[in-house]
């Protein structure tokens, strides 16, 4: 106390000056219409802008909520969607009507935020901060907002691995969209991840540049539907039968960062059917 008395002290007319300015700018807006009105306007632009920069850093401090927020809206309407789309498929004949526990078979599990990723390797994986604690299982496939990513490999109490699209083993069922024909994407071009190449295309079959490719009706993995890419280019050797196929992949996997698990709840029951018939024939 004594050292902040003896601070007033030594500066005793400095403050006494601040004082007295303060006073007759206080005497000059309250005896002065323009000062009156200058001084309302350019407090009340300050207060605006500091409000627009409060409410600019809030928001931006609740990106991670309202991403997170959104991406749980996205798995409710994929789910949704994909059960509509099995329930009543769209190239059906007349009087066809799903059954309900196939139509609902697939269930978008949890949205998982990916935290590694490799693309330029001949086998690329991804990796997902949610486990076997968050409902993942070996074998679920891995989808984006924008289309296919991957399936599981292997996970453990709370990190998973994704095998990705962009792996050199990695086959998927795929249908053009227009044409209606189906084949299987494969990644063979290493050097560029944007880039999945379509087989087992009949050269006879109209092919157009721009049409899109999804997955199959005969996936198990995946839902019927989900976008795999583009076409970009295609052509077809004068001895070959089938079209060489470029797509440019739905999913920008350097800009992938959240994913959705997808349980196909039937995949058992067909497994096991299907390999109870080819026992039987061997």
């Amino acid at each position: 106390m004594l050292q902040l008395f003896e601070f007033i002290a030594r500066n005793r007319n400095f403050i006494l000056f601040v004082l007295l300015e303060v006073f007759s700018f206080w005497l000059l807006v309250n005896n002065n219409n323009y000062w009156s009105v200058e001084y309302f306007n350019t407090a009340n632009s300050l207060n605006a802008r500091a409000l627009e920069a409060s409410n600019t850093l809030r928001e931006y401090t609740n990106l991670r909520q309202v991403n997170e927020a959104l991406a749980e809206e996205n798995r409710r309407l994929n789910e949704r969607v994909t059960a509509m789309q099995q329930l009543h498929p769209s190239n059906a004949p007349v009087g066809y009507k799903a059954d309900s526990a196939f139509a609902s078979r697939y269930k978008f599990v949890t949205i998982a935020k990916v935290i590694d990723n490799s693309t330029h390797r001949a086998d690329n994986y991804l990796t997902i901060d949610k486990g076997y604690a968050d409902g993942v299982k070996v074998g679920m496939g891995v989808i984006s907002s924008t289309g296919v990513v991957g399936k599981v490999k292997s996970c453990n109490e709370h990190f998973s691995v994704i095998t990705s699209i962009l792996h050199s083993q990695y086959m998927i069922s795929t249908k053009l969209l227009r044409s209606g024909e189906n084949g299987n994407a494969e990644w063979e071009n290493n050097s560029n991840p944007s880039i999945i190449q379509l087989k087992d295309i009949s050269r006879y079959k109209p092919i157009s540049k721009g049409d899109t490719a999804v997955t199959s009706d005969y996936n198990a993995v995946f839902p019927p539907g989900v976008p795999v890419g583009y076409v970009k280019s295609f052509k077809v050797a004068p001895d070959q039968a089938f079209f060489e196929i470029d797509l440019q992949l739905a999913t920008d996997f350097s800009k992938v960062s959240y994913v959705y698990l997808v349980d196909n709840k039937l995949s058992d029951q067909q497994q096991s059917l299907q390999e109870s018939l080819i026992n039987k024939r061997k």
